[in-house]
């Protein structure tokens, strides 16, 4: 079984943070939502979700690590030195990151360095303060093993997104169709 993470910290964009949490175990993946702040982690619009597990579990394995936008949420993981770390190592073992709204300009660029010469997108207007990087204005955009997505309204393609890389793009359509996603 596939194993992901989805890091939360205070001020994530709560659609970001539960499609691919709700979109993933319907896949039949693995999901572990981490409370990088605390275990009840308030999103940017006043949703208190409570996680799974704390920071510790950073140090598990997992085959994915999900990072949600919203402010101050991204950047609460970019300032995180166990989040970068776990960022980084990830990337290092050639591992699926993804990010979407502001985390990929906030945390995947500002923080972490990883889109030098690599596809991206975001938040509109997020993509000014990325240098080195391409800029794709589209939906959902895959570079190897980045995926990033536009914000809150792609939050259901990003997660589909996600599970074709992890399993299969049959079984991602598969998970669309029944939660009548149109792709």
């Amino acid at each position: 079984m596939k194993r992901a993470c989805i890091l939360l910290a205070e001020g994530f964009e709560e659609v970001e943070a539960l499609t691919p949490a709700d979109y993933l175990r319907r896949a039949g993946i693995e999901v572990t939502l981490i409370g990088v702040t605390s275990s009840l982690v308030k999103g940017s619009h006043g949703i208190a979700v409570q996680t799974d597990a704390g920071i510790e579990a950073l140090r598990r394995e997992y085959d994915a690590v999900v990072l949600p936008g919203g402010m101050p949420g991204a950047k609460n993981l970019a300032e995180n030195a166990e989040v970068r770390a776990r960022i980084e190592r990830q990337h290092r073992e050639d591992k699926l990151i993804a990010a979407i709204c502001a985390a990929p300009a906030v945390v995947l660029h500002g923080a972490c360095d990883l889109l030098k010469g690599k596809k991206f997108t975001g938040y509109p207007g997020t993509e000014e303060s990325v240098r080195g990087a391409i800029f794709v204005p589209e939906r959902v955009v895959v570079d190897d093993t980045l995926i990033t997505s536009r914000g809150p309204g792609t939050a259901g393609e990003f997660a589909i997104a996600i599970i074709a890389a992890l399993e299969n793009r049959d079984k991602a359509n598969e998970v669309a169709q029944r939660a009548l996603l149109k792709l």
